[in-house]
């Protein structure tokens, strides 16, 4: 019947599996006689080598071609289809390969480019002018496809521009005079700042290399392509780009100058930030924030004063200013951080 109309056919009306339909089909095996018969040892049951296996001597051969200077740069492919083309055979492509794989020498030959292991930065300031962040960013022109370039140096701790221009490109000489002119106006001693930038040309530069070997900067950078190595800079930018009065392009390089004049003017001055206990920038830079934090205090403490029942178990308090300013801290450190430090814009 299963001829007729098919196994499957059959195992469905019977209802029996194809599987279980197969096995019983199978003959058994002659039983051994169980008085005269010996186990087989496990030693006599290993396979030996096949029949179409390479001699020894015919493997050393073999190996002796692969390491020739005429081949040692050749893929085993290659080497393969020369022989043939000579009316040579030694073996097959594969075992060519296993013979190089069992005196591991099948790896990639070429010189290839191999991108280091970067190092994830570290830095941490605990006052004014111990670290700075660089960045630029671009600002749309009145033309298509036309941009500005908007160069900024924020102190972390304190996060007051300390130095910034416009320009119509990404140069490392513009760079250089900037972090100059910023290092001479902050008054910058040698071995006390380090400067952190990400990875782009006018940042690793060999211009602002050297000089920051001779101001006696340390210089880092960001690991590629990881923005929240360099964060300061970034959340500055987002505050400065979310100004409702920010244009969506720039007429010329003197308009975008005269307003970033006032944007930034703005941002050191009046912008109360919130990740240095909503103090201005330029109050935390010039060490005026424990004078400015008892002021405020005052006029909650006199608040309290007046009208104690508008406050719930304590006076108003105002937040203490961070002690500490981190790019990546390290992770018995992250805790800590995260519970004393608030926005970054």
């Amino acid at each position: 019947m299963a001829r007729q109309v098919g196994v499957q056919l059959v195992c469905r009306a019977m209802p029996v599996s194809r599987a279980s339909y197969y096995r019983r089909r199978k003959k058994p095996l002659p039983e051994p006689d169980t008085a005269e018969a010996e186990p087989i040892p496990k030693a006599s049951r290993r396979r030996g080598p096949a029949g179409r296996a390479l001699t020894p001597e015919e493997q050393d051969t073999l190996l002796e071609i692969l390491h020739s200077e005429r081949f040692a740069d050749q893929a085993p492919r290659a080497i393969y289809a020369t022989l043939l083309s000579e009316g040579v055979y030694h073996g097959s492509v594969s075992s060519m390969y296993r013979l190089l794989q069992r005196n591991q020498e099948v790896k990639e030959r070429r010189n290839q480019l191999r991108h280091p292991a970067y190092t994830k930065p570290e830095l941490l300031a605990t006052g004014p002018n111990q670290v700075w962040s660089w960045d630029i960013t671009k600002l749309k022109a009145a033309s298509k496809w036309t941009y500005f370039y908007l160069y900024v140096v924020i102190d972390i701790f304190s996060r007051y521009v300390v130095g910034w221009c416009i320009a119509p490109r990404e140069s490392a000489e513009l760079a250089e005079q900037l972090i100059l002119q910023s290092c001479l106006t902050q008054k910058i001693p040698p071995g006390q700042l380090s400067l952190h930038a990400d990875r782009g040309s006018a940042m690793t530069s060999k211009v602002v290399e050297q000089l920051l070997v001779d101001l006696g900067v340390t210089k880092t950078h960001s690991r590629p392509h990881v923005s929240n190595d360099n964060p300061y800079s970034e959340a500055q930018f987002k505050t400065l780009k979310y100004r409702p009065q920010f244009p969506a392009r720039f007429g010329s390089q003197p308009d975008a100058e005269a307003f970033f004049e006032k944007l930034l003017s703005w941002y050191n001055t009046e912008h109360n930030h919130g990740g240095i206990a909503m103090l201005t920038p330029e109050i935390v830079h010039t060490g005026q924030a424990a004078q400015e934090i008892a002021r405020r205090e005052a006029v909650l403490l006199a608040a309290y004063e007046a009208h104690p029942e508008r406050f719930v178990r304590h006076p108003p308090r105002h937040p203490a200013l961070p002690e500490s300013a981190w790019i990546n801290p390290p992770e018995k450190d992250r805790a800590s951080v995260a519970e004393g430090a608030t926005q970054l814009q």
